[in-house]
């Protein structure tokens, strides 16, 4: 059944392997469950509880289509950057409203499955060279650990030189500075879940130091009435609509380009060819799990280069 549903190779990994990297890579790329409603919060309208619930649900029918279909070792959910292009370009920047964004995305999304249905989208990967592939899932990874840098207090603004060291004697900087030399050091000695030890490790240390806040395990979800398909048609044929989806279509595009390459290359899964296995229905979840999200009100998902941490 395993085989049937996963591809799963009992000559080649375990069920305990296999339920060790989920987890790691569920944890790895979890912290949008809290990025993506503090993000959104900020848009009249838009409830952190709706959102945390709509990211949740994007991501789960993401990553069971990459899963069941494609059959790759890829995690799904709203992507980083483009959150941030919805909210703070779209929105704040441009004047329009969440409305309006959700609608560019939700268009994304329906020309992102007409573009992999045509093959289009195949071609355009194959069109580009190796070495950009390879930099862009470089790229991703290092505008993550960016983002986990600045989250923590590790770095912090500068008006100066744009970035300086934080307070790191004490409260979240401190304690990510730990969780990285833990991780590091587990991750260097090839202990097999390092990632995974060093993310719970961390966690404990962080309630003695009153930074970790545990308040149970099982909530009711909030609903998603207040953002469940609240598309704007009105401006679909203006020049900003043209210019905000293709905007999202090419981010998400190079993302998820990156991402396939690089978890892959990471998994030795490349064909002889260097082309990336099961292309097309990869593709497909990514476009699936964009529109569907549009529709239960959260921005562009995509794939995760969190996955590396699982493979």
């Amino acid at each position: 059944m395993l085989k049937k549903l996963f591809g799963f190779d009992p000559a080649k990994t375990t069920i305990r392997t296999e339920m060790l990297a989920g987890i790691t890579t569920f944890l790895t790329m979890s912290y949008i469950l809290a990025v993506n409603p503090s993000m959104f919060s900020q848009l009249d309208g838009m409830s952190a509880g709706a959102v945390f619930t709509a990211t949740a649900l994007a991501g789960v029918i993401g990553c069971l289509t990459m899963a069941l279909w494609a059959k790759l070792p890829f995690g799904l959910a709203p992507g980083m950057g483009l959150n941030a292009f919805f909210v703070f370009t779209v929105c704040m920047g441009m004047g329009y409203s969440w409305q309006f964004a959700l609608t560019a995305v939700f268009i994304e999304g329906l020309i992102f499955i007409i573009l992999t249905l045509t093959n289009l989208r195949e071609v355009i990967v194959n069109a580009i060279p190796a070495s950009l592939k390879n930099a862009i899932g470089a790229g991703l990874g290092l505008f993550i650990a960016f983002i986990g840098l600045q989250h923590a207090g590790i770095i912090a603004n500068n008006d100066a030189t744009l970035v300086s060291l934080g307070e790191i004697t004490g409260g979240s900087p401190l304690l990510g500075l730990i969780g990285l030399v833990i991780t590091g050091v587990l991750v260097v000695k090839d202990v097999r879940g390092g990632l995974l030890i060093g993310i719970l490790l961390t966690t404990l240390i962080g309630i003695p130091m009153g930074i970790t806040n545990y308040q149970g395990l099982v909530s009711a979800p909030h609903s998603l009435s207040d953002i469940f398909c609240k598309f704007e048609w009105d401006h679909i044929f203006t020049l900003d609509m043209v210019v905000v989806v293709f905007t999202f279509l090419f981010i998400d595009m190079f993302d998820t380009i990156g991402t396939l390459v690089g978890v892959c290359t990471k998994a030795n899964m490349l064909n002889p060819d260097g082309t990336i296995p099961r292309v097309k229905q990869a593709f497909m979840a990514d476009a699936i799990a964009t529109t569907v999200g549009a529709c239960l009100g959260t921005s562009t998902t995509t794939t995760y280069v969190e996955s590396a941490s699982g493979v």
